[in-house]
């Protein structure tokens, strides 16, 4: 059962459409999605799971365990960057240990995006506060990773600091989900079924395009990674790998829900490699992107959706027994 849910998520269209992305900056090929397109797929995606997640959670009355989850949510995405950084810091400067441990720390809403798709596939819901915790575990981790660069580096400028915490709480992509959560959460089962065709049945579609960008951005950064040395390659592969299964087991700490479990083991086994680039590019410009974005999105990503999710849901499973 476990080998025919590997092959079932190595078969998934959309994965199909990330190798083909990789294997055309292989080939060389010109194949690209125009930028303008892929930002409005991203934001499509981003809303869609927001609304349908207000929708769900507009029927969840807010129990103990989702406020006890949202806390659990907050500890994961500080404690990750809090251990990582020193992890980091026996081989790499300050700055980019600390830029990497906040990258680690937060989230990927688009690997969050593709494990709704595996939940979906494994006949699974998701839960509506789980979309908000998501969201609530962007800033923290780089809130957490620069006051880690600040304590290290006493000569880092303070205003800068400010700009990019306010950067990651107003956070385009946080401030839509969320938005998009409360909208869902307003809006009546009548209203929401007039744009059910957007918000359902056109996602996987969009989705497996979406990766096939994702496949030849990743594509390219995978070259300049490599320069680096193993340290970073070995990182970005084993501890999104360890946080996942050890956020799978302690889970069960705040909720006994499989998919809640799985849903916080992808939350903290990803890495951020947007929110986090962005406010490392205001508030640390010597740390270096062509670092930590690649280790996020060429290696951390690719792994996440291959392998790290069959592997933290037979976990879940097997300490649910």
């Amino acid at each position: 059962m476990n080998l025919d849910l590997l092959i079932n998520n190595l078969t998934n269209p959309a994965l199909l459409f990330f190798i083909l992305g990789i294997l055309a900056v292989c080939l060389k090929s010109d194949l690209e999605i125009p930028p303008g397109s892929s930002k409005f797929i991203s934001l499509y995606l981003l809303f869609a799971i927001g609304f349908k997640g207000g929708q769900e959670l507009s029927h969840e009355p807010i129990s103990g365990e989702i406020v006890w989850s949202m806390i659990f949510g907050i500890v994961i995405a500080i404690a990750i960057p809090l251990y990582t950084f020193f992890i980091l810091k026996k081989r790499l400067n300050t700055y980019d240990a600390g830029a990497i441990a906040a990258a680690y720390g937060s989230v990927s809403a688009v690997t969050f995006v593709t494990a709704v798709s595996y939940l979906e596939a494994n006949e699974l819901p998701l839960h509506g506060h789980m979309v908000a915790i998501m969201a609530l575990m962007e800033s923290p981790a780089i809130i957490a990773g620069l006051i880690l660069i600040s304590f290290f580096n006493k000569k880092d400028d303070e205003i800068k600091r400010h700009v990019a915490i306010k950067h990651s709480l107003t956070n385009g992509s946080v401030l839509l989900i969320l938005g998009s959560l409360i909208i869902g959460y307003m809006a009546s089962a009548e209203q929401a079924e007039g744009i059910k065709p957007f918000t359902n049945d056109i996602f996987k579609g969009f989705l497996a395009i979406f990766l096939l960008d994702m496949g030849i951005i990743s594509g390219r950064k995978l070259k300049s990674l490599i320069v680096e040395g193993w340290f970073p390659l070995a990182f970005a592969l084993v501890i999104p790998i360890i946080n996942g299964c050890i956020i799978a087991v302690l889970s069960g700490l705040v909720t006994d829900d499989v998919s809640n479990r799985f849903i916080f083991a992808i939350l903290a086994a990803s890495a951020s490699y947007i929110a986090v680039p962005a406010a490392m590019k205001i508030a640390v410009p010597k740390a270096n992107p062509g670092l930590f974005l690649p280790m996020a999105l060429a290696v951390t990503f690719p792994v996440n959706i291959t392998i790290g999710m069959p592997i933290y849901y037979m976990v879940v499973n097997a300490i649910s027994l």
